[in-house]
């Protein structure tokens, strides 16, 4: 696989390189936000691995306007901060995946796997339904009872999963798994966080709540049909 990394700090650049290139995956390096940007123009890799700061552009910019060109390839963040607001902003972005510094490269090389077994993956329906609720997987547009409904890349892959499990209650365990491919950690709150963004889009001005909690157990998707 063809790997773009995009990496200022030159030691931790050249030991990711070397444990890429050691798994058989191409790597092109970019020392600075706008090479990264040029560097992705030029190649069309099949991945990028990004530190957040960056000096030119910072990763967040980055990732945001490199998802503007193509929503479906593949980003991981690499950042020495690990707060829940900052693993937020990096998703929010487009961010698929986020790893805290420092971290193992075999854990590295499983995102890695993860991510890409993931974007070869091609939906078999085109438009998801429940209710007045309405998701284009083509278009990405999101609407419900004949409104548009903005959303952030990271709360539309949650809808999009919670849609195709309506019906299902899915622990905070799956979701951390099958929507971000981690585990979850207990310690931050990132997919309650995700939750509360799509109850105030989708369910805030609505009489029908489309998403419910679960006490102990998780969240559902309910329609009239499946309503427990």
């Amino acid at each position: 696989m063809d790997i773009l990394l995009i990496e200022d700090d030159l030691r931790m650049a050249e030991l990711i390189s070397i444990g890429l290139r050691d798994n058989g995956h191409s790597v092109r390096l970019a020392t600075d936000g706008i090479d990264g940007y040029m560097q992705y123009i030029a190649i069309h890799p099949d991945m990028i691995i990004t530190d957040i700061m960056l000096p030119g552009t910072n990763g967040i910019d980055l990732c945001k306007k490199i998802k503007e060109q193509d929503y479906f390839i593949p980003i991981i963040m690499l950042t020495a901060l690990g707060t829940t607001n900052e693993k937020v902003e990096g998703f929010d972005a487009g961010a698929d995946d986020y790893m805290v510094k420092p971290f193992e490269m075999k854990e590295l090389l499983a995102r890695i796997k993860a991510l890409h077994k993931r974007s070869q993956y091609a939906p078999h329906e085109n438009i998801l339904k429940v209710e007045d609720l309405e998701v284009n997987l083509k278009t990405k547009q999101v609407m419900r009872a004949g409104n548009t409904i903005d959303l952030t890349p990271k709360e539309f892959n949650l809808l999009t999963y919670m849609l195709n499990n309506k019906g299902r209650v899915l622990s905070k365990s799956e979701i951390a798994e099958k929507v971000w491919d981690t585990k979850f950690d207990t310690g931050t709150n990132f997919i309650d966080v995700y939750i509360s963004y799509l109850r105030r889009k989708i369910d805030k001005d609505y009489s029908k709540k489309l998403i419910q909690t679960k006490n102990g157990m998780g969240y559902i998707l309910i329609s009239h049909e499946n309503p427990d």
